[in-house]
């Protein structure tokens, strides 16, 4: 398998697409004003005590307040909030290794016991915002690096399950366990298989050192207050996700790219040359294609083999997912195998799907019905083959006699919505247009108010490739026209994700222009 990272940047918006031979597997779009992320350490406020729910309503600065239950508060929050009360009270590094531990709070306790309205807390996001609700959060504070995963206020080491063989899992434990200081729990991931004492003594110290540096600060964060964000999604996701079948990572920005290659260079400094800055003309997702790819996979029907196809529905509660044989054969004397082939087929794309979505909570798959018990077992071993890549935590039940299957997945951020369908932007919904035939008198309007009243000497014009393909034919073309009666400074570039006579006009630093 070839993995590939596309990195877009714009001035709002930071996008990547991974793609798994070819085929986009995952999709991320981050405004750059993006708050309470997954990992983030916040100061919070105790707004408001709920015996009856067992939690608190805890102001970490989000327009809602953020929810924090009983059993999220964990073993060692007496500990916690004796760290945080030296903290706030001495400026410096409070070290941890020297504390000693206070008693673990009961598991069957309330929340009135540890807890008092306008008392302050160190929380971490553990599920974004979604919908109408505010950010869910833990106090048991986890700083998440390649290989292993540190735990402030805990002693355990724990081995990811995914590492088989019990020899090495036995190596790592006793390896970390030797070098861990004390009062840090360690969690091993699957990707330290084979991992030297070395490396994983330099990272442990760094995640050590990356804890004492933000908290040492803590006394002056006023409350409600970001103690410690995550590291940027884009280098998150390479973190979790780097391996050897990756061979590229192409980044449309310098400084990004400058910064993603430095972070390669930490975890993994044979990769470095895999990170390229892309040059090209046209837009870095437009380029290689995935422009066109997400047109096709975020819609409501998503055709996936032979004419067979997916019909995704989402509601307040669940996800319901319809698979069709389409325009298939559908004769008695195969139907079954008929059955079975495109239910095969559509376990790939549904655990492809739910990945690239971002799918989460309950998810029901009504597949087609099969007779045959033993079918119906391949289609749930597939689908749990199918789902095995899948970073986020799932389960998935055999199907039932209905032929339906339900499947849980975490949530733990909003779910993905891209728009397929368009607003026809040549008649903007009337149904009538201006002759065609006007067309290139109405672009060249718009490039010569970008340059006599804009007095810009350098802009981008952002076209459909068929109207690029005619405004680039014949010589001088009237691009070239254009060029020598304007601007030498115009770019004509083609974008697939403009309407057939839409354009866009870019500045210098790819910020669109309002020309109105």
């Amino acid at each position: 398998m070839n993995a590939e990272l596309f990195v877009d940047v714009t001035p709002d918006l930071l996008s990547l697409a991974l793609m798994e031979d070819k085929r986009l597997v995952e999709l991320r779009k981050e405004t750059s004003n993006v708050q309470f992320a997954v990992g983030d350490i916040y100061l919070g406020r105790v707004k408001k005590i709920m015996p009856g729910l067992n939690a608190a309503f805890i102001d970490v600065g989000y327009e809602k307040d953020a929810f924090l239950h009983y059993l999220d508060l964990g073993p060692q929050f007496r500990s916690l909030q004796k760290f945080l009360n030296i903290a706030q009270a001495k400026k410096g590094v409070v070290s941890l290794h020297k504390l000693k531990p206070e008693p673990d709070i009961n598991k069957n306790g309330t929340i009135p016991e540890v807890l008092t309205a306008g008392q302050h807390v160190l929380v971490q996001v553990a599920k974004e915002p979604i919908s109408t609700k505010g950010p869910r959060l833990t106090s048991e504070l986890s700083i998440a690096g390649r290989n292993i995963v540190l735990l402030p206020f805990s002693d355990k080491v724990s081995v990811s399950q995914k590492l088989s063989s019990s020899e090495e899992r036995a190596r790592l434990k006793r390896l970390l366990t030797s070098i861990k200081p004390k009062n840090y729990g360690v969690i091993i991931r699957t990707v330290a298989e084979g991992k030297q004492a070395a490396e994983l003594d330099k990272e442990l110290r760094m995640l050590v050192k990356r804890w004492e540096e933000h908290t040492s600060r803590i006394k002056d964060v006023k409350a409600p207050g970001l103690v410690m964000g995550e590291i940027g999604r884009t280098t998150a996701l390479l973190r979790d996700i780097l391996n050897p079948s990756f061979n590229s990572i192409y980044v449309n920005d310098e400084e990004v790219c400058k910064e993603i290659k430095e972070y390669v260079g930490l975890i993994a400094p044979d990769r470095q040359k895999i990170v390229k800055h892309y040059k090209g003309a046209a837009g870095i997702f437009d380029q290689f294609l995935v422009n066109r790819q997400i047109k096709a996979l975020f819609g409501k029907t998503v055709s996936f083999k032979s004419g067979a196809y997916l019909i995704i529905e989402h509601t307040e509660a669940l996800h319901v997912i319809d698979v069709n044989s389409g325009n298939r054969s559908k004769s008695a004397s195969n139907q079954e195998n008929n059955a079975l082939e495109v239910n095969l087929a559509a376990a790939d794309e549904i655990a492809r799907q739910l990945r690239l979505r971002d799918m989460g909570g309950i998810i029901v798959v009504d597949f087609i019905d099969m007779q045959n018990n033993e079918n119906r077992q391949k289609v749930f071993e597939k689908m749990k083959q199918a789902m095995a890549s899948d970073r986020t935590k799932h389960n998935i039940l055999p199907l039932s006699k209905f032929g339906l299957m339900q499947i849980t997945r975490q949530r733990v951020r909003p779910e993905l919505h891209i728009k397929t369908t368009e607003k026809c932007p040549t008649c903007n919904g009337t149904g009538t247009i201006v002759p065609s035939l006007f067309w290139p008198e109405k672009l060249e309007a718009a490039v010569k108010k970008a340059v006599q009243d804009l007095k810009m000497k350098k802009l981008t014009l952002n076209v459909h490739p068929m109207v690029h393909a005619y405004l680039k034919k014949g010589f001088p073309s009237q691009v070239l026209k254009w060029k020598f009666k304007f601007t030498q400074g115009l770019k004509v570039v083609p974008s697939d994700s403009l309407g057939i006579l839409e354009f866009k006009i870019l500045d210098n630093d790819k910020q669109e222009v309002d020309l109105s």
